[in-house]
């Protein structure tokens, strides 16, 4: 299977259960592998045969900036769903991660795999 992969996708957006988390803007960071549909654009050299991931980033930032998540597996699942069902990919891996959240931890967060379901 061919994959696109995003990395390092930074958003400032409200994220969590505590109660500033609700008011402050955090960063979070983003890392995708998305399963392309076949390997039509390998020989056909079309955007049309392929997922824009420009497009997919447009749509995180904008499911980001519309919902509040309180637990990064939930947003995690939502852009899985996203990209699975508006883009048709048959897999993805979503890894989001809160960066600085904690004192003396770079980055914390989870890494989700799902695929469609026959």
């Amino acid at each position: 299977m061919d994959n696109i992969f995003i990395s390092e996708l930074k958003i400032e957006t409200l994220i969590g259960i505590y109660e500033w988390e609700q008011t402050v803007p955090q960063t979070i960071q983003l890392d995708l592998e998305v399963g392309l549909p076949g390997r039509h654009a390998a020989k056909s050299g079309s955007i049309d045969d392929t997922i824009d991931y420009s497009k997919i980033v447009g749509r995180i930032e904008q499911l980001l900036r519309d919902e509040h998540f309180q637990l990064l597996e939930k947003a995690a699942e939502a852009i899985a769903d996203m990209i699975l069902g508006e883009f048709g990919a048959p897999w993805a891996r979503i890894s989001i991660a809160k960066l600085g959240a904690l004192r003396n931890v770079k980055k914390l967060g989870i890494t989700i795999e799902r695929g469609k379901r026959a």
